[in-house]
């Protein structure tokens, strides 16, 4: 793989004018996501997802239909995600259910859509529970899960001197997916290596000071780092200040990606293996056409909650346009196998477990003009980072399908 992937659309549903209107009124996708809790990523997020709607709109709208944007905030709370998924459903009526950004909320929504029988698509949450051991038949997700970016991530640890490896991650569901397949993934790998140890802080409340002095005194040559957010903000300034991260390994979920390297500035760690988004680095025609505009629209750089927010909505338009209707069935088989377009490359949801085959940018820390960037990076197609298909079936309930 290179710096440069190519984009082409071959197969990817074209959204406008393709098929017979169905009526004027709009086609509506109730969004929730965790607006207050997650600014960082979440209002890129919605801003894109809405840049998208506004161009779906201006070339004809889906089915003869326009396109709106419902947004609701779950405050990360899944009590919070299902109320208003009920509210969506029954009273607003929308077609679709999309978003969440924790993996617990996409979870419970997940659970939501199977009881209510209403198509589900997933942004941002990466447990691959969502997918396979709970997945089910109306519940699709977009981003590249924990495995698929654990796999990477271990595949670069594997060609690292490091033996004695520790782990740090928010204790629950996403931490604790991206622990478990990043130790099973590695040691098969290198049967060599020993996890010597784990700190489990609970989201948002990490103790940053104790829990570099618990992984220094682990005495590890690598370190496992799932934290993002203000907790990576913390551990990092902590660790720093301890001489953590001298003379060791560190690969690290999610913390290439801008909204949790910027706020670090020039304290952000150098040398970290990291899976993240290079943003207006990236030189495809497809990818500049997208930061160009969203830089115009919003004067900000695009960021990876941009590109998700966007590619989702595109997801979601081909996947309506294939089934020729919002009724909830056909849509869902409408949306397995489907193609569709993305600044990142022709992506598809795949029909064995729904997951989307959106890709993976992978690369090294490192400062340039006193701030963090993703540096050396490289892009690999999700599809290359998904187990065979026996192993899937092996993972997902046959009555999810």
């Amino acid at each position: 793989m290179t710096r440069r992937f190519l984009l082409g659309a071959s197969g990817a549903v074209a959204l406008p004018g393709l098929l017979r209107a169905q009526g004027n009124n709009p086609i509506r996708i109730g969004e929730i996501n965790s607006y207050t809790a997650n600014p960082a990523f979440t209002i890129p997020y919605r801003n894109a997802m809405q840049m998208a709607v506004d161009g779906v709109n201006a070339k004809g709208g889906v089915l003869g239909r326009p396109l709106e944007l419902i947004t609701r905030d779950d405050a990360g709370r899944p009590q919070d995600a299902v109320r208003l998924a009920g509210e969506l459903v029954n009273d607003v009526k929308v077609d679709v259910l999309a978003g969440a950004y924790l993996s617990n909320v996409g979870l419970a929504l997940s659970e939501f859509a199977l009881q209510n029988k209403r198509l589900y698509v997933g942004g941002e949450p990466l447990t691959d529970a969502m997918v396979w051991e709970k997945g089910n038949r109306y519940t699709f997700r977009l981003r590249p899960s924990t495995y698929m970016q654990a796999s990477i991530l271990a595949e670069e640890a594997a060609e690292l001197p490091a033996k004695r490896w520790a782990t740090v991650s928010p204790n629950y569901e996403f931490g604790q997916s991206g622990v478990k397949w990043f130790k099973q993934l590695l040691l098969a790998k290198r049967p060599d290596v020993t996890f010597v140890g784990e700190q489990w802080p609970a989201l948002g409340r990490v103790d940053a000071g104790a829990t570099a002095q618990a992984l220094e005194a682990m005495k590890p040559d690598g370190i496992f780092n799932v934290l993002f957010g203000p907790d990576l903000t913390n551990f990092v300034r902590q660790g720093n200040t301890r001489g953590l991260f001298e003379k060791r390994s560190v690969a690290s979920l999610l913390t290439g990606e801008p909204e949790y390297l910027d706020p670090l500035g020039d304290e952000a760690p150098e040398g970290w293996i990291v899976t993240g988004y290079p943003g207006e680095q990236i030189d495809t025609p497809a990818h500049k056409a997208f930061a160009a505009a969203y830089r115009q629209k919003f004067n900000a750089k695009p960021m990876c909650g941009s590109l998700v927010g966007y590619s989702l909505i595109q997801s979601i338009a081909a996947g309506i346009v294939r089934a020729g209707s919002t009724e909830q069935e056909r849509m869902v088989e409408g949306f397995r196998g489907v193609r569709f377009d993305t600044p990142a490359g022709t992506c598809e949801y795949r029909a064995i477990d729904q997951q989307g085959t959106l890709g993976v940018f992978v690369g090294k820390t490192a400062l340039k003009d006193n701030a963090g960037v993703l540096a050396d990076w490289r892009y690999i197609d999700g599809r290359d980072l998904l187990p065979n298909d026996d192993v899937v079936r092996s993972l997902r309930p046959a009555s999810a399908n």
